[in-house]
């Protein structure tokens, strides 16, 4: 050890680190502990004498020292001074290794579509609201509660589907669930149990949909599918269809809205064989080109169910949707819940019913109208000027677009941009086993990247289109 400790500060270059010379002149210390240089046992000058060499402020000195007391470097006793704590035998170690460098998970950008910009969620709105709805909720609400979901977000949802999607409902008719998921897997059982044996399902869309049905001990013919929508005017000739899954206001995966003459055969086709129409409203709210086409359950409340969902509009971490109920189904759809998922949460369902009484939910969708009207006029602009051979083809509304593909080229395109790091997902993911390939094409969830990687993103997709 040496007499100055200026000199022992300098030869351990004490130098700001982190957050300052305090920062510097723990880790020298904590080096010379370790190194040896400072020997069990060893006083260490008093703070105002160290300050005084090194040339900084005392508070510095005796910050450090504090802290690396609580740390177990150094002991502190009345009248003994600051020493160096008694620790098993130092000895020299050698320099860190540079950490390694973390080895990326996933792909550098994704793609894939049903996903919302999540980086946009409202959280000062939503803690503003929660706040509210939970200093006024009665202790009653945190108890098990009505099956159907709390009556303050069933009154709020019935206002809001009404004034925006067109959709007759009282709250006596609305059941909350845990996302559409959970709403289709209950009535695939309240199907089921009505000995129901099909439930007709459009020649795209999303697999585990179908599935959930398939689970639930139902057939799932598949209804041919074109520029117009789906054909529902083939329902007449489905004998043993007794319900059919849609989503008319936009066709996921491919972007078609259902035509008028098609939404009205699908509804007589309902009034005619009793039958019922699952009517899967995941994103209607987002219309870019127009006002949004409204709910199909309008034209018939007692033969439509009508879902819908907070998944892509706010998060789908949230877990919550609603399934507005033809009134003879309300009491089969409650006993199918059971008392083992008897509901979602109520501090969430509260929430929700004061963020959309309050207007908070109306300027978020609006907010985010604009947002993803954006990206989808750039992901436009951008494969004019860089892909003028790709067509993008659906209407303007939605998270997600359809890029037209040269014919057996879907697979390569998705094989190259996996090689440079971007996730993509073609057409034939989605087309129903027993539905011709007739096409092929990418399905571009634009709502998926945040803000600050859609520019990357969107370079990443050009650079791999043919």
């Amino acid at each position: 050890m040496t007499d100055s400790w200026a000199s022992f500060g300098a030869d351990l270059h004490l130098e700001p680190v982190g957050t300052g010379l305090r920062s510097g002149l723990m880790e020298a210390l904590r080096e010379a502990v370790r190194s040896g240089r400072l020997a069990p046992g060893t006083r260490l000058p008093s703070s105002r004498a160290l300050a005084a060499d090194l040339g900084i402020a005392r508070n510095t000195v005796a910050d450090a020292y504090g802290e690396l007391v609580a740390e177990g470097w150094l002991t502190a006793r009345q009248g003994s001074g600051t020493r160096v704590a008694q620790r098993s035998a130092p000895r020299r170690t050698r320099p860190p290794a540079a950490p390694a460098r973390p080895v990326r998970s996933g792909p550098a950008y994704t793609l894939k579509p049903g996903f919302p910009d999540v980086s946009a969620f409202p959280r000062t709105a939503w803690l503003r609201a929660a706040r509210k709805a939970l200093t006024a909720a009665p202790d009653e609400a945190f108890g098990y509660g009505d099956p159907r979901g709390r009556v303050e977000l069933r009154t709020a949802l019935a206002e809001y589907l009404a004034r925006a999607r067109g959709v007759h409902a009282d709250p006596e008719r609305i059941v909350i669930c845990s996302g559409f998921v959970h709403g289709l897997a209950l009535l695939g059982r309240v199907l089921r149990q009505r000995r129901v044996r099909e439930v007709a399902v459009e020649s795209y869309g999303l697999g585990f949909h179908t599935n959930l049905l398939t689970d639930a001990g139902l057939r799932t013919p598949c209804l041919p599918l074109d520029e117009r929508g789906s054909r529902t005017e083939e329902l007449a000739a489905m004998r043993a269809t007794g319900a059919v899954l849609l989503t008319p206001a936009h066709q996921f995966p491919t972007g078609v809205p259902l035509h008028p003459d098609r939404r009205a055969a699908a509804v007589d086709w309902a009034r005619a064989t009793g039958g019922l129409i699952l009517e899967d409203d995941y994103d209607g709210e987002f219309r870019y080109d127009r006002q949004p086409v409204g709910a199909l359950q309008g034209l018939d409340p007692e033969r439509v169910v009508h879902l819908g969902t907070a998944s892509k509009s706010l998060a789908p971490g949230l877990r919550l949707g609603w399934m507005v109920l033809p009134r003879s189904l309300v009491g089969e759809v409650v006993a199918a819940k059971g008392v083992s998922e008897w509901m979602s949460g109520s501090p969430d369902q509260l929430t929700l019913a004061e963020f959309i009484a309050s207007g908070a939910y109306d300027r978020h969708v609006r907010s985010m109208r604009l947002r993803y009207r954006r990206r989808r006029d750039q992901l436009v602009a951008a494969l004019a000027e860089r892909a003028p051979g790709i067509e993008v083809s659906g209407i303007a509304a939605g998270l997600h677009a359809v890029l037209e593909l040269p014919a057996g080229a879907e697979r390569s395109v998705i094989q190259a941009a996996a090689f440079q790091g971007l996730a993509l997902e073609g057409l034939a993911r989605y087309r129903h086993p027993d539905a011709p390939a007739t096409r092929d094409a990418l399905v571009i969830g634009y709502g998926s990247p945040s803000e600050s990687a859609w520019a990357g993103t969107l370079d990443a997709l050009c650079r791999v289109l043919p």
